[in-house]
């Protein structure tokens, strides 16, 4: 990126082979992406391609460079191409992709999940984060023997069709409400309530008495931006769920060794019945888990009635590569100077809004962080909503130019990677402030 761009006037890189990429995507994939955020309708514009990536920066496929806050959504904890991580892959790689039987990996990593996550005394290993939400409310019906289930407005797990409900993530940020191809039947079997709302939790299982299956949650809420809970939240959902004999699942797909090594259940110290991790257990490639109460787990085929499967699920690579990122953040402990890092990054960029007369609140959580242009308290999605949207948008394209990738959404969290420097956060909190500066005029 050239000189005048880092110093922060705001002029367009040159993005021209990305714009022929995408012209190329668009004719063979829906909306030229696989995935909806990527296609940057929640901020305007076109997306970048990425040609390569190493620690905290990215690179397009026209040579830009940009410090990177997205991580592939934040499983990138030792940033990009970390060298363990590339090296277990690449010696994978080189005995096999895929068998279709067990591996000393899938028991390996197993041991390492669950010793982070004591709640987890059973696990089952599948390919996506998606996965393992679906599978783990099945089990919670399939062990309960009830129907329903209860979410949070704003929070995303997935696009299993009962979680379509009044979700986060690219869904919010389309401005979705539910979608389209979700039976109105299943739909009426998803409960909702508003995320740091005990008493519309309570009111709900009053109306529906020994209905509710589970309540799944994104403990801190990466999906509809970062939404921190009450201190009496977690613990009141726990009491809510063990009183009626529904069970509790903890999406801690984002949360994962991100606000704490044992996740959320670890720093609020409340114990799920279920938990779900994505593919920070892979270091970024294809994964996921749920798992649990020894008795829970025990009805998951082949042990219990409950069928789930999956071809690739334990997939060699996946586990090489979680191996060796979670060897590294048990052995070396990262997490002071992440999270010292990433207060710096966020008391920066409220600093420079500050600065400029912008409302704007936010916090963080361990190495996972977020902002909103709104004066706060924010604390449900509904709050989140009232977020300048177009300032975001301005603001968030001047940080593009100046080489800072934050995710293009106002409602999702950002990441730091032991890869980012000091120097990187100064260099983000100055590029935000002019990107700001510019947004406003």
């Amino acid at each position: 990126m050239a000189e005048s761009e880092r110093a922060g006037e705001g002029k367009n890189p040159a993005r021209a082979a990305s714009a022929a990429l995408f012209r190329r995507a668009q004719e063979v994939t829906p909306g030229g992406v696989n995935s909806p955020v990527r296609a940057f309708r929640g901020v305007g514009g076109e997306p970048f391609f990425v040609d390569r990536a190493a620690g905290a920066r990215l690179w397009d496929a026209d040579g830009n460079e940009y410090i990177d806050y997205v991580l592939s959504w934040g499983p990138l904890i030792l940033g990009h191409a970390h060298p363990a991580v590339i090296a277990a892959v690449c010696d994978a790689a080189g005995r096999g992709t895929s068998y279709g039987a067990p591996t000393v990996g899938e028991v390996e990593l197993a041991e390492l999940v669950r010793e982070f996550f004591p709640s987890m005394e059973r696990l089952r290993f599948v390919s996506s984060g998606t996965e393992a939400t679906m599978s783990a409310v099945r089990l919670a019906r399939g062990f309960t023997g009830r129907d329903m289930i209860l979410k949070f407005e704003g929070n995303y797990h997935g696009h299993g069709d009962s979680f379509l409900v009044k979700a986060g993530s690219g869904v919010a940020t389309l401005g979705l409400p539910n979608s389209p191809g979700v039976p109105a039947e299943l739909s009426k079997l998803t409960l909702t309530a508003p995320y740091n709302d005990l008493r519309a939790v309570e009111e709900a299982f009053r109306a529906f008495p020994g209905q509710i299956a589970c309540i799944i949650v994104e403990p801190v809420v990466g999906n509809a931006g970062f939404l921190a809970p009450d201190d009496d939240f977690l613990s009141g959902l726990r009491r809510i769920t063990e009183a009626d004999g529904s069970l509790l699942v903890f999406d801690e797909v984002m949360t994962g060794f991100r606000v704490a090594p044992g996740g959320a259940q670890e720093l609020f110290n409340v114990r799920p019945d279920l938990t779900t991790l994505g593919k920070v257990i892979g270091a970024g490639l294809p994964v996921g888990a749920y798992g649990g109460r020894r008795e829970i787990m025990d009805h998951i085929a082949p042990v219990g009635p409950v069928y789930q499967a999956g071809t690739l699920s334990g997939n060699p690579l996946a586990m090489a590569a979680g191996l060796a990122q979670l060897r590294i953040l048990r052995d070396e402990n990262p997490y002071p100077k992440l999270e010292r890092r990433t207060r710096r990054l966020v008391a920066g960029l409220l600093a420079g809004a500050a600065e400029l007369g912008v409302p704007m609140v936010g916090g963080s959580l361990g190495s996972m962080w977020g902002v909103f242009l709104a004066a706060g308290p924010v604390r449900s999605f509904e709050d989140a909503q009232r977020s300048d949207a177009a300032l975001f948008q301005r603001f968030y394209h001047g940080a593009l130019r100046r080489g800072v990738f934050f995710a293009p959404s106002a409602f999702e969290a950002g990441f730091m990677s032991t890869a980012h420097t000091d120097e990187d956060v100064d260099e983000t909190i100055q590029r935000a402030r002019d990107a700001l500066r510019e947004a406003l005029a």
